[in-house]
Formats: structure tokens, C-alpha cells, sequence
């Protein structure tokens, strides 16, 4: 192949790698086969599974968010028992009561298997804001262990950075 020119592919029949000829040496590219193979395995990444979990648990849909955790997850909010049935149940009682909760994701920081999500929540249009940071321990691709602490705002602060 002479310099300049356009490489030629093609692909192995035997690992399905895309093989590309040039300057007269080959380098195997595995990237493109590898996408298609494994797309429907790959899971989201932990950050995107944790506001994921939130956004749904704040809309109602519990059962889609609980998809996502392990089969021994455990939690530390002290309003309930420690078991995934529990905050769930409390979860569903909190829509039923504030059907209008929003949950606006500000940050969110991941260190291995841990992930914290700073959000702002309002129960409704005349309900305060609360900043609420929920933490998150990750086995594998599920959620394992869930903390989470809560301020409301406070109608006057003298803090002009406010907390979002």
C-alpha cells in the first residue's frame, strides 16, 4: 500500500474484528463489533441509576425504581425499618400525600461505588424548598445501601449564597 493512500478492512471471520490494512501493517479495531455486541448488556452508569432511582421514587413509580436495587438493599432514614419494603411503603404514603413533588437534581459526585446526589424538593407550589443529598452504595450495577438528609430552606437566610 502506498503512502497516502486509503487503508483497506476488512473483517475477521473468526473473531468478527474489523481488520485495517495500513502502511502495509494491520491493527485490529474491535471497538465498533464490541458496541454492537455488548449494547444491550451495558448497564447505566451509577450516577445515571441513582437520579434515575430518585426522579422515579419522586414521581410515584416505585416499582420501577426499586427494580434497581439488590435483593438485601438497606437504608438509614430513621423514620422507617431498615428494609427496602419499608421505605417503599413510605415512599408510596409520601406520593400519596404530596402528589406534586419535584425533584430537581443540582450535583452529583461518584467515587467508585458510591454516589451522592444533591437535589432541591418541593411538595407543591407553596411548600418550601428542601435540599435533600441522598448517598449511595452500589454492589455491581444495583443499589445496595441508601442515606439521605434533608434541610428545609428557610424563609430568611442570611446566607447570600443560598443552598442550591
Amino acid at each position: 500500500m502506498k503512502s497516502g493512500s486509503s487503508p483497506t478492512e476488512r473483517e475477521d471471520s473468526q473473531s468478527g474484528a474489523l481488520l485495517t490494512a495500513n502502511a502495509g501493517s494491520y491493527r485490529i479495531s474491535l471497538s465498533h463489533r464490541r458496541n454492537m455486541q455488548e449494547g444491550s448488556k451495558r448497564t447505566l452508569p451509577k450516577k445515571q441509576l441513582a437520579t434515575s432511582f430518585l426522579k422515579l421514587a419522586a414521581s410515584g413509580k416505585l416499582d420501577e425504581a426499586y427494580a434497581n436495587v439488590t435483593a438485601n438493599f438497606r437504608h438509614h432514614n430513621p423514620y422507617f425499618r431498615g428494609d427496602a419494603e419499608s421505605l417503599k411503603a413510605g415512599m408510596a404514603e409520601a406520593h400519596e400525600r404530596f402528589p406534586d413533588t419535584t425533584l430537581a437534581v443540582q450535583h452529583v459526585w461518584e467515587d467508585g461505588d458510591l454516589v451522592a446526589v444533591h437535589s432541591r424538593v418541593t411538595h407543591g407550589a407553596d411548600a418550601p424548598e428542601i435540599a435533600v443529598v441522598h448517598m449511595f452504595r452500589f454492589e455491581g450495577d444495583r443499589i445496595a445501601e441508601l442515606w439521605d438528609v434533608g434541610q428545609e430552606k428557610p424563609k430568611d437566610s442570611p446566607n447570600e449564597n443560598g443552598m442550591f
